[in-house]
């Protein structure tokens, strides 16, 4: 088996063991995304997708943070929350200005494959990512469009086990936006029945 091979499967494993223990609101799933994010970014540069080598850096960074965040937070009550209609529209405006951005930088300036296809995926996975990192409940829909997509990306680059790996995380994230949902509406109605009862 080639070396390339190893690094995807390697990296494949380590991701999904990320994805899975943040659903699950474990911190320790944060250092997992960050082994697999290093060894995300050599692929992509391989297969000429820089875009995506710059996420995967990006998630390296976020990841630090996230672990950061969620290990300062872990006895306080870090609930999943969710934002308003504003940030929302300022989140896509962000996201595609990103993708404007960084698809015109790859377009003109390197060999990159499918610029702001590999753009657009990379700039709102930015968003998305900062969402998680501060559990918003809507990252999980932000993802499941994502995942969706990237599965003909990287298909198109002949990343055939990450393209599957995007499948099962699509549905995971399925799975995670109702885990947090549960999780979020249980914490509402936990905390006004507490409010109740010192009435």
């Amino acid at each position: 088996m080639q070396l390339i091979n190893v690094i995807e499967w390697l990296s494949v494993c380590l991701n999904l063991v990320f994805v899975i223990l943040i659903i699950k609101q474990n911190k320790w799933g944060w250092p997992f995304g960050i082994l697999g994010s290093i060894l995300s970014i050599y692929l992509f540069i391989e297969t000429n997708l820089y875009a995506e080598a710059v996420l995967y850096g990006f998630y390296v960074v976020i990841g630090i943070y996230g672990w950061f965040i969620w290990s300062k937070t872990l006895n306080t009550h870090f609930k999943i929350i969710e934002w308003s209609v504003k940030h929302h529209v300022l989140a896509l405006f962000l996201g595609a200005l990103g993708m404007y951005v960084i698809g015109n930088f790859f377009s003109y300036y390197t060999n990159a494959a499918l610029p702001f296809a590999d753009s657009f995926s990379t700039s709102f996975s930015f968003v998305a990512t900062l969402m998680e990192a501060k559990k918003v409940l809507s990252a999980w829909i932000y993802w499941i469009i994502l995942n969706a997509f990237s599965v003909w990306l990287y298909h198109s680059r002949g990343l055939e086990i990450y393209a599957v790996l995007m499948m099962f995380y699509t549905v995971l994230s399925v799975y995670g936006f109702l885990q947090w949902r549960k999780s979020m509406r249980e914490s509402k109605a936990n905390a006004t029945s507490q409010w109740g009862s010192v009435d």
